[in-house]
Formats: structure tokens, C-alpha cells, sequence
């Protein structure tokens, strides 16, 4: 019964502590806190987020190092270890823009996809530079941002 009476005491301090502690209310009027929405655009931080949710880079092969390398390493070899990781250098499978472009949206066994991460540029734009580096030389027909947004739907 004394535990219960100590517990009984610590909510009723907790709860006047909580009356004495006035925080500021959240206004719609507030100033904008992050550079995103002090500037109004999509600025990156420097690990290359939009957000917590979106890639900033813009260029195929720093996509590539900041998404990819971790896990298909920087040259592309891939690994094994925790995981497979399948070789995207001289990869067959990337002759054709298309596998990628899926592959890259809607990730495939342990791979995750990354549709809602990058838009249909970066998208277009990962994909032709692991086709054109790596020792792959898939340069003809690449991958648009048009045939990313189709293959979203």
C-alpha cells in the first residue's frame, strides 16, 4: 500500500510540474526553421537529403554513391557476406533501360525501391550512369524521365 501512495504522490508532482511548465504553442505563423523552408526550395543537407524521405543529388553517379555503393560497392563488383548483393559492373541485365528503371522504383528480393525517394530525373539519371560506368557501355537508348513517370503507373 506505501508503494501505492508514493505513486499516487509522483503523478500529482509530475502533473503540477507539467501546469508550472508553459511551452510555447505551435503557431502557423511561426518562422520557418529548416533551410528548405526558409528558402522556399528543395535544398539538400549534406548527406544529400531533401528531407528524411527524399534524395537531393541530381547527378547519376552521386546518386550512385550515396545510394547504391553502400550495399553494390563503389565499383560496382557487389558482395556477399549479410547479404547478396549482385554485381551491376558488365551486367547484362542493363542493356535495356526498363529492368533498371524497375528495379530502381520498386526494388526487387532485399533490395528496397526507391520510388518514393527520387523523382523520375534521378531516377533516369541513376540508371543511365550505372549504364554508362562500371564497365557497362549501355549509352544508346537511355532512360528517360517521361519512361520513369510511365513506369510508375
Amino acid at each position: 500500500m506505501r508503494a501505492h501512495r508514493h505513486g499516487a504522490a509522483a503523478a500529482l508532482l509530475l502533473a503540477g510540474l507539467g501546469a508550472a511548465l508553459s511551452l510555447p504553442a505551435l503557431s502557423q505563423d511561426a518562422p520557418p526553421r529548416s533551410a528548405q523552408q526558409r528558402t522556399g526550395e528543395a535544398t539538400s543537407d549534406s548527406h544529400g537529403f531533401v528531407s528524411a524521405t527524399r534524395f537531393g543529388q541530381q547527378d547519376g553517379g552521386a546518386l550512385y554513391a550515396a545510394i547504391c555503393a553502400g550495399c553494390h560497392m563503389p565499383d560496382g563488383r557487389g558482395a556477399a557476406g549479410a547479404g547478396a548483393y549482385p554485381a551491376l559492373a558488365g551486367n547484362v541485365k542493363l542493356e535495356h533501360a526498363a529492368y533498371p528503371v524497375s528495379i530502381v522504383l520498386n526494388g526487387m528480393h532485399g533490395m528496397p525501391g526507391f520510388a518514393t525517394q527520387l523523382d523520375d530525373r534521378q531516377v533516369a539519371a541513376v540508371v543511365n550512369w550505372v549504364r554508362t560506368n562500371l564497365g557497362n557501355a549501355y549509352a544508346a537508348e537511355p532512360a528517360t524521365a517521361d519512361e520513369v513517370k510511365a513506369a510508375r503507373q
